[in-house]
């Protein structure tokens, strides 16, 4: 081998080494930074009295207290938006929010001077202060956006928060926003609970174990493996795409393709335990399992039923259809279209029953076929007959099929712009009904029978 030769295979050697490499790429990694926002009520109810001080002074001690605690952590950025502290209340304000402390790796004791000089005055623009908190998040790349927001009441300026939440989530700005409510009454969970994650702080214990809660479930490292089981309860089945849906906004968070070791384990991805999911593996038809439960700081394993078979769909003279013949699988109950196979094919199905369509001539159908764990159910359609309709003039023509007790389905019209139609037909009894248009009458309608046998040929003259 020459000096060129052998470098021409080293840059091919090293060009599939690369793109081995590339395709290889874990595509599912959380992001490194976490950026969280703290959005506190400055409204003038958080001055009421709460155990033996004021709410404000607890939320300022032990919100402060929090954010010292957080300065080791190089990958963390805060950042502080207060509502309703510029205006007396007597103003209704609706527009009382500001970023007192915007995001940075050093902001902690921007925070700490900022809360020491908060002193609490209007109402409580919950939805405004939300929608402004969207331009606080820095775009520089993708991190885990947060808010945790800390709150005596609900909204006081006829916004919808709910909506706001929603509609920023589904944007991308930020993942679920937790909720502490502090001192208030636990009515109000359902309000805020279609925001995020609401936490009842109903004392001064409560409210230190929620901000606790809400962090360790910000960065706790979260893991989670998918047990796909068979019609046994064993973890055996694999290969399909698993779907975690946003169960709050019903966007895709994120899937894999399932995958079992040589051991037969499961294996195991990274998850973010802020959000809520549902679960969706993507058999046919899919399995769904909502609001499954994540518990931050661990492992988790799921286990799903979603037991499979095959079905395999063969024809002799299948070529004879000049497009081939598509079947439909469909639902038994609701006659729902769940996929379709091209014959000759084979498509995994969770294990039921099925009605399957075939789009042959006329149309093949079979009822209620089983499909069963790991096996493989088959179904042969007949082999068809091919006809040639010929003709010396256009006209208009139909075929039906006949029964034995005299009934007649239409199945097809033959072209009446065609002098010469071939046609394939499935085994079984036929008419042709025929009128030249050069014809000066119905009496002069051709009506002919025939019947087709399995791998037939013949030629009719109308």
């Amino acid at each position: 081998m020459n000096h060129l030769s052998k470098y021409a295979l080293g840059v091919i050697v090293a060009l599939l080494l690369a793109l081995t490499s590339h395709a290889q790429t874990p595509q599912q990694k959380l992001p490194e930074k976490t950026r969280i926002l703290f959005l506190l009520d400055g409204s003038g109810s958080m001055l009421a009295k709460w155990e033996n001080t004021h709410r404000i002074t607890v939320a300022k001690k032990l919100l402060g207290d929090f954010v010292d605690s957080l300065r080791a952590d190089t990958n963390l950025e805060l950042a502080l938006r207060v509502y309703g502290h510029q205006y007396e209340n007597r103003l209704r304000r609706c527009d009382d929010t500001k970023l007192e402390v915007p995001f940075s790796p050093t902001s902690h004791d921007r925070i700490l001077r900022s809360l020491q000089t908060l002193a609490p005055k209007g109402n409580t623009p919950i939805a405004y202060a939300l929608e402004q908190s969207a331009n606080d998040f820095p775009t520089d790349g993708k991190t885990r956006n947060i808010i945790i927001i800390i709150t005596d009441g609900i909204e006081s300026c006829g916004g919808d928060p709910c909506a706001v939440s929603l509609a920023l989530q589904r944007k991308g700005i930020f993942l679920k926003p937790f909720i502490i409510g502090i001192g208030m009454d636990k009515q109000f969970e359902e309000q805020f609970g279609c925001m995020g994650s609401y936490y009842d702080a109903a004392n001064i214990h409560g409210f230190r174990k929620a901000l606790n809660k809400a962090l360790f479930q910000s960065l706790g490292k979260t893991t989670v493996s998918v047990e796909l089981l068979d019609a046994n309860n064993q973890p055996k089945e694999t290969n399909v795409n698993v779907s975690f849906i946003n169960h709050f906004t019903q966007t895709s968070a994120f899937e894999f393709v399932h995958y079992r070791d040589q051991m037969g384990r499961p294996d195991s991805v990274a998850i973010d335990p802020v959000l809520s999911y549902d679960l969706v593996v993507n058999t046919i038809p899919p399995v769904r399992k909502n609001n499954v439960d994540i518990t931050a700081g661990q492992h988790n394993v799921i286990k799903i039923n979603a037991p499979q078979g095959s079905l395999r769909i063969s024809q002799r003279g299948v070529t004879e259809y000049p497009k081939g013949v598509l079947a439909m699988i469909k639902a038994p109950k609701t006659h729902e279209i769940l996929t379709t196979i091209q014959v000759e094919g084979t498509e995994k199905l969770l294990v039921g029953n099925y009605d399957v369509e075939c789009n042959t001539l006329p149309r093949t159908v079979f009822r209620n076929v089983k499909i069963e764990q790991h096996q493989v159910t088959e179904l042969k359609i007949e082999q068809p007959g091919v006809v040639n309709f010929v003709t010396t003039a256009n006209g208009i023509g139909s075929l039906y099929e006949t029964f034995e007790d005299g009934s007649q389905k239409w199945i097809y019209n033959l072209d009446p712009k065609q002098f010469r139609s071939t046609v394939a037909i499935q085994p079984g009894n036929y008419k042709v009904v025929f009128r030249s248009e050069q014809a000066r009458g119905s009496k002069f309608t051709t009506i002919k029978t025939f019947e087709i046998k399995p791998g037939s040929s013949f030629t009719f003259n109308l």
